[in-house]
């Protein structure tokens, strides 16, 4: 089930390929919703894995696993997926080879976070990259070829970090394998000292791109200012995950002791970064650019919570709290920033314009609208009952037994969070009306709506993905002292 799961978006793109053009929507479509209904039986199944032989020369084995970590952010990645799809159905520059870089790129999310061995993590990192930079290239914006360029080369860094210290982890475990359960299960690299800590360094630069953190972001808001709108939140919703995931799923179990080492500046950046996120995207003029530096500021949270749960004197209840918050936060951002750029999206279609400045008025244009923007940024300010609260509240939980001070600097972040939101709302929402705008229509719709229903069903009810999460991250006080 894993391997159709993971392979059949692939598929899919191919038959794009074969069939009439009338046919391509409808295939992609139909290639998409398949996928989703598959991600949902394999994570109704729990735990699974599949094994089989590859190039057993190297000790590298194409090894698939699925737990509630891993299943949770492959539901988020088809979920968008089709999303995404569904919205770009109107594109009329090359629709068939713009459907496929995303199935292309569905594939490679998806075996990302089923992969159980390193050199498959590692290919399927590279497939996941590729068809991103197309999407940004051939059907972004005016500045469409400089994001492109600067995205490849920051997450092409990230790749040589990620690939070196994938070949350390491998070199220090006999026999030698890229088995991941075997290379946790060997602890090469969980004490201290130089070797662990330039492994770790590897890692950091690699998720730290992706996730990504002060002072590796700065390709992130070009990318998405000038990613057309599925590509942008294809990009924010799954392809962030991918930094957060590595360092949860990588660094934490194979290099505890180095983590351990590193943690409070790890901490001390993480506060930085959702500060600095927050101050910078409330000085934005352009609406879909202050949502992009959001998402520094909220994965500046995932960053404490993974800091916090490698800290060596940490609780036990502390160091399980900050790692599922940080894991739950990865799913709720993904729905509540994916949805924020639709929004972003069709408003600029409708008004010719992202500026901030001159989108006022629009709640009295587009009532509906203005009610979906509303609700969406306030789940992403963290409001009670709506799905980015729970996961930030066992952070900053965990945080407060193990890192008081940054505790206190992520409230400071949350507050100008609060701040920068509301102001975007009164300058967008209220005002005089503007000019007619075209209400939603069914398609736009049919995209929103299930993130919204999504976004306040884990504010409410986070118990079922929280417990899933939990089992997957639970960290034992001396796995994180590397003993």
């Amino acid at each position: 089930m894993l391997t159709a799961t993971v392979f059949l978006p692939l598929a899919g793109a191919l038959v794009l390929y074969v069939v009439p053009r009338d046919a391509w929507r409808w295939c992609a479509w139909l290639t998409g919703a398949a996928t989703l209904v598959l991600a949902i039986a394999a994570a109704a199944r729990g735990t699974m894995e599949e094994h089989a032989r590859w190039i057993p020369a190297l000790g590298a084995s194409y090894h698939l696993a699925s737990d509630g970590l891993s299943s949770a952010l492959a539901l988020l990645a088809a979920l968008l997926t089709l999303l995404a799809l569904l919205y770009a159905s109107d594109e009329n520059r090359a629709p068939r080879e713009l459907f496929a870089s995303f199935l292309v790129m569905e594939t490679g999310l998806l075996g990302f976070f089923f992969s159980a061995d390193l050199l498959l993590f590692y290919v399927f990192w590279e497939v996941a990259l590729v068809p991103m930079y197309f999407i940004i290239g051939a059907w972004g914006h005016e500045r469409r070829k400089e994001a492109a360029l600067k995205f490849f080369l920051y997450t092409r860094a990230g790749s040589l970090g990620l690939l070196l210290s994938i070949l350390a982890l491998y070199l220090g475990t006999s026999p030698r394998t890229f088995d991941l359960p075997s290379i946790i299960a060997a602890r090469s690299y969980a004490g201290h000292g130089a070797g662990p800590s330039l492994v770790l360094l590897g890692f950091f630069v690699a998720f730290g791109v992706k996730l990504p953190v002060l002072p590796l972001h700065s390709w992130l808001p070009d990318a998405h200012t000038e990613a057309p709108t599925s590509g942008s939140v294809l990009l924010a919703g799954v392809l962030l995950k991918m930094g957060g995931y590595g360092f949860l799923r990588l660094a934490l179990p194979t290099l505890p002791g180095a983590l351990a080492d590193w943690s409070a500046p790890l901490a001390a950046l993480a506060v930085v970064s959702a500060i600095y996120g927050a101050a910078v995207a409330m000085g934005q003029g352009d609406f879909k650019r202050m949502i992009a530096f959001s998402s520094v500021n909220h994965m500046g949270y995932v960053l404490l919570g993974i800091a916090c749960a490698a800290a060596p004197f940490a609780s036990a209840a502390d160091r399980t709290a900050a790692a599922t918050g940080a894991g739950l936060q990865l799913v709720a951002h993904g729905l509540v920033t994916g949805a924020l750029f639709f929004l972003v999206g069709m408003l600029a279609e409708r008004a010719g314009t992202r500026e901030i400045a001159k989108l006022s008025g629009t709640w009295a244009a587009l009532p509906l609208y203005g009610s979906l923007l509303a609700f969406m940024l306030f789940a992403s300010l963290g409001l009670p009952a709506l799905a980015h609260f729970p996961a930030e509240l066992q952070i900053v939980v965990g945080a407060l037994g193990t890192y008081p001070w940054a505790a206190v600097g992520m409230l400071t972040g949350i507050l100008i969070t609060t701040a920068m939101f509301l102001w975007a709302m009164q300058r967008i929402l209220f005002g005089s009306a503007r000019a007619s705008l075209a209400p939603l229509s069914g398609r736009e719709l049919a995209v929103l709506l299930p993130l919204g229903a999504l976004v306040l069903l884990l504010g409410l009810r986070p118990g079922g993905v929280t417990s899933a999460i939990e089992t997957s991250v639970r960290i034992t006080p001396s796995l994180a002292r590397g003993r």
